[in-house]
This record gives structure tokens, C-alpha cells and sequence, in this order.
């Protein structure tokens, strides 16, 4: 993976890492929204929010556009690419069975307590 790359991922997973920022990204998964309508159901400033869009935008996660005095927030669907793109690649490895971790913890433990 190039710098570049692994610095996108960076700024993708650290944005998605807050949970007002996460909630702001569902939100706009309905319909593009001002910041004053996405800022409403949060107990925090507009400029607390708008660091938090900030932070979004810079990720490429949003889009921010001026429509006269008013700036629309809008979901990026290409924003998160570089990050589905990089999980896939685990996606590889065949999913573990837990019934079978099971048995298998259960098994360890019982041959350390007849030790």
C-alpha cells in the first residue's frame, strides 16, 4: 500500500472512529441536509459541528456546498471506497467456527485440569 493510500485510510478510520460523526453520516444517508438540520439532534455547537463536518470532508467521506447563504452537506458514496476496498482483502480467510473454537477451548481446559 502506497503512503497516500494508507494516509486516506488513516483519515477514513479516524473519522469513523466518533460516534457523533457516525450518527451525522447515517443521517445522511437519507437526503442531503444544511449543517444547521444536521447540527439540530445534537446537545453542541454549530461550531462543534462543523469541526466534526470538517473532519468528514477532509476524509472524503461529504461533500459541503454552498447553495447561497446556506452549505448542504451531502454523503460521498466514493468516500468510503479506499476503505471497503482494504477490508475486502480480509474477506479472503474463511470465517471461523466458533462452535468448533468452542469445543476446542473446552477440550484445552479440560486436559489442564486432569494436569
Amino acid at each position: 500500500m502506497t503512503a497516500p493510500a494508507a494516509n486516506r485510510l488513516d483519515l477514513i478510520f479516524a473519522a469513523l472512529a466518533d460516534p457523533t460523526r457516525r450518527r451525522v453520516l447515517s443521517m445522511l444517508l437519507e437526503d442531503d441536509m444544511a449543517v444547521s438540520d444536521v447540527a439540530s439532534p445534537f446537545e453542541m455547537s454549530l461550531a462543534a459541528i462543523s469541526k466534526h463536518l470538517s473532519v468528514l470532508a477532509t476524509a472524503g467521506l461529504i461533500r459541503q456546498e454552498r447553495r447561497g447563504r446556506i452549505t448542504w452537506c451531502m454523503l460521498d458514496p466514493e468516500g468510503m471506497r479506499a476503505a471497503s476496498v482494504w477490508m475486502q482483502g480480509f474477506g479472503q480467510f474463511d470465517p471461523v467456527d466458533l462452535d468448533d473454537f468452542e469445543r476446542f477451548l473446552e477440550a484445552q481446559i479440560s486436559e489442564w485440569n486432569e494436569e
